[in-house]
């Protein structure tokens, strides 16, 4: 046996039987535990996992691949170039297929049906164990082309259209009516709702659950029908003119995004009325870079797309398993509040 730095011998790699030694397990069972399958107790992976750490154990991977037949990656299909959605929903999703020993592979098609199909081909190359697939939009999606038989597939926030498909999709309108009723419980009395393109499925959802909480048209509450346009600052500073033009005693908005509030915000601040003192207003999103950069800062709806994504990832290691999984899975909604409502 070779000498070690200090002159003893030294020790080789450590092995699977010496985690479980030092964690009180079977090999079997250590092995299930670095591996993420099997049905055991927290406690127990948890005991594992810190033995390997102070061992040192490092999982042999390859040999792990050809033992299971799986190759511990899931590939992930996106529209969403920018990140703006995908981001918060891989990030969840890390959260839990990480717990597996799982791996993501991101493809991007940038809404290219041709090189989807490239995509598909890679990731069946590379033998992935499921598919995730998310996008920008919340508009159910056409189901993914030929896949190699028995991978699963789970869409997270954008939706598949084809019945029997796996999808975990945000609450749109339960977040929506959520707003609408908080403006109502302050003692507004006249609310209007500003949102963006008609033809998208969450600005459509959003605007019927406002129009719905808020009473109907004949309630008296509801400032005139909603409102659709850009999901831009731009278009809500726009929106205000039109709004007050009509409505000059309007004392709430409800917006269907972040940005369209701050733009809504900004144009009232402009025109000498206070936020909220005269108009309390309210977003859809809770992206932090719109929400805390306005002022005031909003209250606004936060879709919760973490979760989402681990929702996904938690139904699609199910579905690897072999176990059953819901077709459709709606994520509730969590209304936060701050200053566009509230006051200072």
């Amino acid at each position: 046996m070779a000498a070690g730095p200090g002159g003893g011998a030294s020790r080789g790699a450590p092995r699977i039987v010496d985690v479980a030694a030092l964690a009180g397990v079977s090999p079997g069972t250590a092995s299930k535990a670095l591996n993420g399958t099997g049905q055991l107790r927290q406690q127990t992976v948890d005991r594992v996992r810190a033995a390997a750490d102070q061992l040192g154990f490092t999982p042999d991977g390859a040999g792990r691949t050809l033992r299971s037949g799986r190759s511990f990656i899931v590939g992930v299909i996106t529209t969403d170039s920018v990140g703006r959605f995908t981001l918060p929903v891989l990030l969840g999703a890390e959260d839990a297929l990480g717990a597996g020993d799982m791996a993501l592979l991101l493809c991007d098609t940038r809404d290219d049906p041709v090189r989807e199909q490239h995509h598909l081909r890679k990731l069946a190359a590379r033998r992935v164990d499921g598919i995730l697939v998310t996008g920008r939009r919340t508009d159910p999606r056409p189901p993914l082309g030929p896949l190699a038989p028995g991978v699963p597939v789970v869409h997270a926030f954008q939706p598949s259209a084809r019945p029997g498909d796996t999808s975990v999709v945000v609450d749109d309108a339960g977040g929506a009516a959520e707003a609408a009723r908080h403006l109502l419980d302050l003692g507004r009395r006249r609310i209007a709702h500003v949102t963006g393109w008609r033809e998208h499925h969450s600005a459509s959802a959003r605007a019927s659950a406002v129009v719905e909480a808020l009473g109907g048209p004949g309630a008296g509450v509801l400032a005139g029908e909603p409102l659709f346009g850009e999901w831009t600052e731009q278009w809500g500073r726009q929106a205000v003119d039109v709004l007050l033009a009509r409505h000059p005693d309007l004392d709430g908005i409800t917006c269907g995004s972040d940005q369209v509030a701050r733009g809504v915000c900004d144009r009232l601040r402009e025109l000498g009325r206070s936020v909220p003192g005269d108009v309390a207003v309210t977003g859809v999103d809770d992206w932090e870079v719109m929400a805390l950069a306005s002022r005031p800062p909003l209250t606004t709806v936060d879709l919760r797309l973490q979760e989402v994504g681990r929702t996904a990832a938690r139904l699609l290691l199910d579905a690897v398993e072999g176990r059953p999984v819901p077709e459709r899975t709606v994520v509730p909604s969590r209304l936060v509040l701050r200053a566009s409502t509230l006051g200072a």
